[in-house]
C-alpha cells in the first residue's frame, strides 16, 4: 500500500508540475506577444510622427496655390457636408498665406436650410476679411436648393452645360395614415398639453389651422432663401417669374437666367481665372492617424487584458 501511495503521489506531483509548466509557458507567450505589440505601437507612432512632420514641412513649402474645398452630398449637421466641416475647410483655405484664390466645388442636392445658411454667412465673412482672395463656386452634377444657397455667396459661379442648378424653394413632406388606421380598426389615442403639440400628426386628421401655419413657416424660409440669392447675385438675375418657384435648370440655361456666370471646371478656373494651376485640397478629411492610434491602443489593451487574465471584453469598457 505504501508503494502504491508513493507512486500515486509522484504521479500527482508530476502532473502538477506539467500543468504549472504549461501555464507558465502560456503566460510567457502572452507577455511576449504583448511586448512585441508594444514595440510595434512605439515604432508606428514614430513613423506617424515623421510622416506628420513631413506633411507639415510640405505644407509650409507648397508655395502659391489655388485652394480647393469640396462640398459633396446632402448638407446636414451629421453629414460630411456639415457646416462645421465646411467652414473649417474654408477658414483653413483663406488663412493659408499662400492661397491666391479659393474654389468651392459643389455637388449637392441641398439639405438643411440652417446648415446652408451657416456656410453662406461664413463665406461672406471670410470674403470680407480677405478681400484679396476671391472665392469661386464650381458646380459639378448638381447644385440645388441648399447647395445653391451656399453657392450664392461666391464671387462667381461656374457650371458645366449639363449641371443641374436651382430649386430655390422650401418643402416639407409627410404622410397621412388616418384612413388606413380606420380600415384596420385601429383607434388613434393622442394626448397633448398644448393646443398645437400634435402639430401635423400623421395619424390624426389634417387640421386647417396647422396646415396654414406650416405654409406660413415655409413661406418665411423661402423669402429668406430668395433674399440670400438676390444679395449674392444682384442684378445678374433675370426677371423670369419661375426663378424662385423651385424649378431647376441645366447649367447652360442657368447662365441665361443669371443663376450662374460661365462654363468652367475646377482645373480651368484655377489655371485661367485665379492664375495658379497648382491646387491644394483643404477639404476636412477623416482623421486616419487618430483612427489608427485608437485601433493600436485597443489592440494593446486587449492583449494586456488577456495576459493579466481579465475576461471582460475591452470594447465594453471604453
Amino acid at each position: 500500500m505504501n508503494t502504491d501511495n508513493t507512486e500515486q503521489h509522484h504521479r500527482e506531483v508530476l502532473e502538477n508540475l506539467a500543468k504549472e509548466s504549461l501555464v507558465e509557458r502560456k503566460r510567457a507567450r502572452r507577455w511576449g506577444i504583448f511586448f512585441k505589440l508594444l514595440t510595434f505601437v512605439y515604432v508606428s507612432f514614430l513613423v506617424l510622427a515623421v510622416v506628420g512632420a513631413m506633411i507639415g514641412d510640405a505644407a509650409v513649402k507648397r508655395g502659391p496655390h489655388t485652394a480647393l474645398v469640396d462640398l459633396q452630398g446632402v448638407i446636414a449637421a451629421d453629414a460630411g457636408a456639415s457646416a462645421d466641416r465646411m467652414t473649417q475647410g474654408l477658414r483653413d483655405a483663406f488663412e493659408d498665406p499662400n492661397t491666391k484664390g479659393v474654389i468651392l466645388r459643389i455637388n449637392s442636392p441641398g439639405g438643411s436650410p440652417v446648415q446652408s445658411s451657416y456656410i453662406n454667412r461664413e463665406i461672406q465673412r471670410l470674403r470680407a476679411a480677405h478681400p484679396d482672395i476671391p472665392l469661386y463656386a464650381v458646380v459639378e452634377d448638381v447644385c440645388a436648393s441648399g447647395g445653391y444657397f451656399v453657392a450664392a455667396a461666391a464671387d462667381r459661379i461656374y457650371v458645366n452645360e449639363s449641371s443641374v442648378v436651382g430649386s430655390i424653394g422650401v418643402l416639407s413632406s409627410g404622410f397621412g395614415f388616418v384612413g388606413t388606421l380606420e380600415k384596420l380598426g385601429v383607434e388613434r389615442r393622442l394626448y397633448t398639453a398644448g393646443e398645437h403639440k400634435g402639430f401635423m400628426d400623421p395619424f390624426s386628421p389634417q387640421n386647417d389651422a396647422d396646415k396654414a401655419h406650416l405654409e406660413q413657416l415655409l413661406g418665411q424660409i423661402h423669402q429668406q432663401f430668395i433674399a440670400v440669392v438676390r444679395a449674392g447675385r444682384g442684378d445678374r438675375l433675370s426677371d423670369n417669374p419661375d426663378l424662385f418657384s423651385g424649378l431647376f435648370w441645366t447649367g447652360e440655361e442657368a447662365i441665361r437666367l443669371g443663376l450662374a456666370d460661365e462654363i468652367g471646371s475646377a482645373g480651368q478656373v484655377a489655371r485661367d481665372v485665379i492664375g495658379e494651376e497648382k491646387v491644394v485640397d483643404f477639404t476636412p478629411r477623416e482623421d486616419l492617424v487618430g483612427r489608427l492610434a485608437e485601433q493600436l491602443g485597443v489592440g494593446a489593451a486587449k492583449v494586456l487584458a488577456e495576459t493579466l487574465g481579465i475576461t471582460a471584453p475591452v470594447g465594453g469598457l471604453r
